[in-house]
């Protein structure tokens, strides 16, 4: 605020140096030893010198004005100041009031939310104590009807044992009859079932030695046809001098008709399995066997290619 009025004064000053610098406010200087025989002469310079203090006249009146009225405007802005500090601090004053305010409401207000959290403990501790009484009162009525009960609880007990007791002994005599005839049957039972393990046994025994040939006999099959599938992969194998002493090993997914859904090399010489794969490739189907357990064998299996060399 006060670099603008500032600004303003300085403005003005040099308005007003500008219009003194550009007036003209010597006066002729006359000589004093010179003679004037010319009357127009004589008045044409007492005609300048009049037009020359009216000019310095007007810029006198002008810088007066100019000055007025920059007196006039730094009043104003020192009133406006004046009145801007002012009502900032009426608006401090009133902020700082309504902290005030806000503080000692805020103050109120804890005091009020102790005496109410106080309050609402003394209610509680009160309805516990009221609620601890009520359970005590209960659990008195409750123990009192218990031993009632339990009073004619025990009489009807002892009234139950004695007619249990006869029961029993009628029970037991009927489970020691019962229990004869179970074990009689039991017996049989057992006899029946020791019977039926026996042919069970000889059955299981005939059955596994059936399971045995045929195994023996699949697996001979495997063999067999594993020998083909090498031989036919040997066949189409092209073989080098480097291949010598090298192995690849290889799984191969066959289908039903021996075609070839899958070649894979799980490892060994680069150039022998890469012949392997070629060679699987260029035979398209391998020999399988159209027994279902010996395909079941076939249709996943590994193998280890060794060229002959």
């Amino acid at each position: 605020m006060q670099q603008s009025v500032i600004k303003s004064l300085v403005l003005h000053v040099a308005i007003a140096a500008l219009l003194l610098v550009t007036a003209d406010f010597h006066m002729p200087k006359p000589d004093v030893l010179e003679v004037v025989l010319n009357p127009e002469q004589i008045q044409e310079s007492e005609q300048v010198v009049e037009a020359v203090a009216v000019d310095q006249r007007a810029v006198e009146l002008k810088v007066a004005e100019l000055k007025a009225a920059e007196d006039e405007k730094r009043r104003a802005e020192e009133r406006r100041i004046r009145d801007l500090e002012r009502r900032a601090k009426e608006a401090k004053e009133t902020r700082e009031e309504e902290a005030r305010r806000i503080k000692k409401l805020e103050q109120e207000r804890k005091v009020q939310e102790a005496e109410r959290q106080k309050a609402e403990a003394e209610a509680k501790k009160a309805k516990e104590i009221e609620k601890k009484q009520r359970e005590d009162a209960q659990k008195a009525q409750q123990e009192k009807v218990a031993a009632e009960k339990a009073a004619k609880a025990a009489a009807q007990k002892r009234k139950e044992e004695e007619e249990a007791l006869r029961k029993a002994e009628d029970e037991r005599k009927k489970r020691e009859q019962e229990a004869k005839r179970r074990a009689a049957e039991e017996e049989r039972r057992r006899q029946q079932a020791l019977e039926e393990q026996m042919l069970q046994d000889q059955l299981a025994k005939e059955a596994a030695a059936r399971a045995k040939v045929r195994q023996q006999q699949v697996l001979s099959e495997v063999d067999k046809y594993k020998a083909l599938i090498m031989q036919r992969i040997q066949q189409n194998l092209l073989i080098d001098e480097k291949m010598k002493g090298q192995e690849c090993r290889l799984n191969i997914r066959l289908a039903f008709n021996g075609l070839v859904t899958q070649a894979t090399s799980l490892g060994g010489d680069m150039l022998v399995c890469e012949a392997a794969l070629r060679a699987v490739r260029m035979a398209d189907t391998l020999p399988v066997s159209p027994d279902k357990d010996v395909f079941e064998q076939l249709k996943n299996i590994n193998l280890t290619i060794r060229p002959n060399i």
